[in-house]
């Protein structure tokens, strides 16, 4: 993944100077500019478009928790960005990429060493690309995030400029430590604790504790007490449509047992893509119940559905996530996954990126035309609440979500080669931070006008309480 002059079996020295010529072709500096082509497709007819082949009665939920505010329509705009970044300068190095590298998608969870971690936790577009389209989408969440909370625009440029810099000096760390220091670097939340500590902000290193108790208990058993409730003696999940439809009730999709068959053949299908050892824990859960839900903002109107499983007895219990895993919005710009199946691909792109996956990650050959991908619905899950951050929550968030992002590309790509094009001066930066700035004009632009045709009648919306 370019690596043809950067070949990691050159020195570093050689491929940090590959790195550094390719400012020659694409000057840092030329990363600031942004402006729409002059036939750039239809915002609205590009989110529109995505409606194919969803489940129909989810579509309102979709534009109404877009239509929120400009911070959750860029939440789902990724397709947009996409388009609008496939004529932005780029080196031609390449990496895994997320593909969807908002702030909102990163978060904390338990890794399978039972330790509470920060990570990119939303890998539904990841495909191979360049790299430097993950952290234009990361750094212009940061600027849409500021101007969501009021913050003035010195404080807004200064947080966007600290997710670029924490990126660029990380990734400068990694071009001089080794492999495999590389491969093993992770962020816990008791690092962000002791941070905290050690620059002698006591509030926020409890405000960090209290943010890791509330994680830990977010586990299965929690899910069993907020989603399912007790029936003749045994637990089911409860229903609360649109958002929670058990199959028993979903006689819009197919009948219940058309939509039963589906779920265990695909349950079966599953259990397959799992190490031999995770097939072996599986096995001793037996399946109870299971509900469609709706999750997430772009996501929404896909098939999303959770399984309750049983364990030792019920309050042994564990829930796992089935999700639709359709093309990237990516492929439309870049290069094929080499996996076929959609759900392989976001599977294979988690494990390359993250430090630590999910024992129960895996994905089911396409049985019913489409692929899926199934996970844990809840294990220590733990997330930033933008509404609730003040300007230096923000920016320490930045910071780790730069870090977070180097240390993924740096796992597929070549650190050297990328911090040779970064250098060590604020050029990179000071440009991403621009495009930040015009681009965050532009999705307030795209967001009128999804808003305007709302507000019109074009197009419904379900505004839930």
């Amino acid at each position: 993944m370019g690596r043809e002059e950067g070949s990691p079996h050159r020195s570093v020295n050689d491929r940090k100077a590959y790195g550094k010529s390719l400012r020659e072709a694409t000057p840092r500096s030329s990363h600031a500019e942004w402006s729409p082509t002059k036939d750039r497709p239809d915002p609205v007819g590009l989110i529109e478009s995505q409606n194919d082949g969803r489940l129909q009665w989810l579509i309102p939920v979709r534009r109404g928790r877009m239509v929120e505010s400009a911070f959750t329509f860029y939440r789902g705009a990724a397709l947009i960005m996409a388009s609008d970044l496939s004529s932005t300068p780029s080196t031609g190095l390449t990496v895994q990429i997320c593909g969807d590298a908002h702030l909102s998608n990163f978060g904390a969870y338990g890794s399978a060493e039972r330790e509470l971690v920060f990570d990119v936790n939303d890998f539904d577009e990841s495909l191979v690309g360049p790299w430097e389209w993950d952290l234009k989408r990361l750094a212009t969440s940061f600027t849409i995030a500021g101007r969501h909370l009021g913050f003035d625009d010195a404080d807004i440029a200064r947080i966007t400029t600290s997710s670029v810099e924490k990126y660029r000096t990380t990734m400068e760390q990694f071009a001089d430590g080794s492999i495999l220091d590389v491969w093993y670097a992770h962020l816990s939340i008791d690092d962000v604790a002791s941070f905290y500590r050690e620059e002698g902000k006591k509030k926020k290193a409890k405000k960090a504790g209290r943010i890791t108790k509330k994680a830990r208990s977010k586990n299965s058993l929690q899910a069993l007490s907020k989603l399912a409730e007790r029936v003749d003696g045994t637990y089911r999940i409860k229903s609360d449509p649109p958002i929670l439809v058990p199959l028993r009730d979903a006689t819009r999709l197919a009948t219940p047992d058309e939509l039963k068959e589906t779920t265990r053949r695909s349950f079966d299908l599953y259990r397959e893509s799992l190490r031999p050892d995770r097939r072996v824990l599986l096995d001793k859960f037996h399946p109870i119940d299971m509900a469609l839900k709706v999750v997430g903002v772009g996501s929404v109107g896909t098939r999303c559905l959770i399984l309750l499983l049983e364990g030792r007895d019920e309050q042994d219990p564990l829930f796992l996530q089935m999700k639709e895993a359709g093309p990237s919005v990516l492929e439309a710009y870049l290069p094929a996954s080499p996996y076929e199946n959609h759900g392989e691909r976001v599977v294979q792109g988690q494990r390359l990126m993250q430090a630590s996956s999910d024992i129960f990650l895996g994905w089911s050959p396409s049985y019913d035309g489409r692929n899926y991908y199934w996970r844990q619905l809840r294990d220590w899950k733990g997330s930033f609440d933008v509404d609730d951050a003040d300007e230096k929550d923000l920016r320490h968030y930045a910071h780790m979500c730069g870090w977070t992002l180097a240390r993924s590309h740096a796992r597929s790509g070549d650190p050297a080669a990328i911090d040779g094009y970064l250098g060590s001066n604020d050029t990179f930066a000071d440009a991403i931070t621009e495009f930040a700035d015009r681009y965050a004009d532009q999705n307030e632009s795209d967001y009128r006008a999804f808003a305007d045709a709302i507000d019109r009648g074009d197009l419904k919306a379900d505004f839930e309480d």
